[in-house]
């Protein structure tokens, strides 16, 4: 059973009666059980509905929808998914207290791997889990594979009940679903032979295996860090040229690059990162991968539509990860809007100085680097370091933080997206 949240104004939902707090009971006559059972069996133009209105009253509707009407409805947010493993390494669990609460949950749930993109291990799936990623054809997924070999797998998972990765990888790419696969690269566990192994086992797969990922393990102040260490610079190298030798493999043979590393590998490495073109189309920005040169891409993108802001000072807020790469980026936009523009480096206060993506800054330590910055005229804040209710890490609201600081601040996703309304405005 699932619930109306709200209807939108206008939408067929507001014309048929529902309401929030309706509970939608079955599409002809099949119970609906969560939001996939709600938007697929929706979707044909005509179908019957049983609801249950906040009254008690059963209603049931014969909906005839005109082509490319929306139901409007939103539905309170899914029971998750909760993860069975338990990771050495698991960012959650490094968490310090005084967060969000959600940040606390342990996801491992297929249907926000297909929503979301959000990274699932396949661990925990049932059944009828199968079936439906079957029936609703949900791909492509986003698994965290981390090692092919069973035994090293389980280890990093700390589950003995992991199924074989390869195995469940090629019976599902044999009925037609794709994959997108990260490996968290762990020093001593899953690097060195059992990366190139990984690596070569998902090559193995064919198609269905539509990328991978190399990303460096993260840890912060509370992780187990007596049972992980971080990565060194050569550790990292030696991802690089592992990944390097995949790429140019894939590249001859498949006509794109296939294996990728996290630009945070190619950052610890000390080495440049590859060019925008390399990514294709950005499938795993959301994990770290190309997001440099998306930014790049979009800003140029938008190069034309960018205003002319008049020597006006505005700072930028990131992450100590992009405190060497930004300045390039900065400095196109310069050129282009006539701003001065200056990186207002954050080291995380929350998480420790070993966390440096900018989508982690707490509110408290950006309002430290800019409580006393009367000088400039505009700050822009990484959108990423914000939830949909716009609250920081730390669960401090982006409005309170605005009341606090001494100039207008605008959440940012590339830049382009605030400097037209700022030219606008001006």
């Amino acid at each position: 059973m699932i619930r109306v949240q709200s209807v939108a104004a206008g939408s067929l939902g507001l014309e048929l009666g529902l309401v929030p707090g309706t509970e939608l009971l079955a599409v002809n006559g099949r119970a609906l059980e969560d939001f996939l059972d709600w938007e697929f069996l929706t979707a044909d133009e005509r179908f019957d509905l049983a609801v249950r209105l906040p009254n008690g009253e059963a209603v049931e509707y014969d909906i005839e929808r005109p082509e490319g009407l929306p139901m409007g409805v939103t539905l309170e947010p899914p029971r998750i998914r909760r993860c069975a493993n338990h990771c050495d390494f698991c960012f959650v669990d490094g968490n310090p207290a005084g967060l969000r609460a959600p940040l606390y949950v342990r996801d491992d749930d297929y249907r926000l791997s297909f929503r979301y993109g959000n990274f699932a291990t396949l661990t925990n799936l049932k059944p009828w889990d199968v079936a439906r990623i079957l029936e609703y054809r949900l791909s492509p997924l986003y698994v965290s594979v981390h090692a092919t070999d069973p035994t090293v797998r389980r280890w990093l998972l700390r589950n003995p009940e992991a199924p074989e990765i390869v195995s469940q990888l090629r019976w599902f790419g044999e009925r037609g679903i794709t994959f997108h696969t990260q490996v968290v690269l762990v020093p001593g566990v899953n690097d060195g032979k059992e990366l190139e192994r990984t690596l070569d086992d998902l090559y193995g797969l064919g198609a269905a295996v539509l990328s991978v990922s190399v990303v460096p393990v993260a840890l912060t102040e509370f992780s187990k860090r007596h049972l992980v260490r971080e990565l060194t610079r050569a550790d990292c190298r030696a991802a690089i040229a592992a990944v390097d030798r995949r790429a140019t493999r894939a590249l001859v043979e498949r006509g794109g690059p296939w294996c990728f590393g996290a630009d945070d590998l190619y950052l610890q490495a000390g080495e440049p990162l590859p060019p925008a073109e390399w990514y294709g189309d950005f499938e795993q920005r959301e994990n770290g991968v190309g997001s440099v040169r998306f930014l790049q891409t979009r800003i140029a993108a938008a190069a034309d539509r960018l205003p002319d802001l008049g020597g006006k000072r505005i700072g930028v807020v990131t992450g100590t990860a992009m405190a060497r790469l930004m300045p390039q980026v900065l400095d196109g936009l310069a050129a282009a809007t006539g701003a001065r523009f200056e990186l207002v480096v954050v080291q995380n206060t929350l998480f420790g100085a070993s966390v440096t993506t900018a989508g982690l800054l707490p509110a408290a330590a950006i309002e430290r680097a800019l409580a006393a910055r009367r000088d400039l005229d505009l700050a822009l804040l990484p959108a990423e370091a914000v939830n949909d209710d716009l609250r920081f890490m730390d669960d401090v609201a982006a409005q309170a933080l605005a009341e606090r600081l001494p100039m207008p601040i605008r959440l940012s996703s590339d830049f382009a997206d605030v400097l037209v309304e700022a030219g606008v405005a001006a």
